[in-house]
């Protein structure tokens, strides 16, 4: 059971300040995707300018733009 829950949290694609990094890769917090930053699975969500944001995972496609 324990691996069905540790991949369906993996497929998040958003996290909030304070979580974990439910899978290594580029996130943007909410409503500020020029900005990208790499996380690795694992370690937890900064505060974005100060505060807590919401973090949305990125397509590599997307950052390529």
């Amino acid at each position: 059971m324990k691996r069905i829950a540790l991949l369906r949290e993996r497929s998040l694609p958003a996290a909030t300040t304070g979580s974990h990094v439910p899978a290594s890769g580029l996130w943007s917090p909410e409503g500020e995707e020029h900005i990208v930053r790499a996380f690795s699975e694992g370690h937890v969500f900064p505060a974005h300018n100060g505060s807590a944001t919401i973090w949305r995972r990125r397509a590599t496609a997307e950052t390529s733009r």
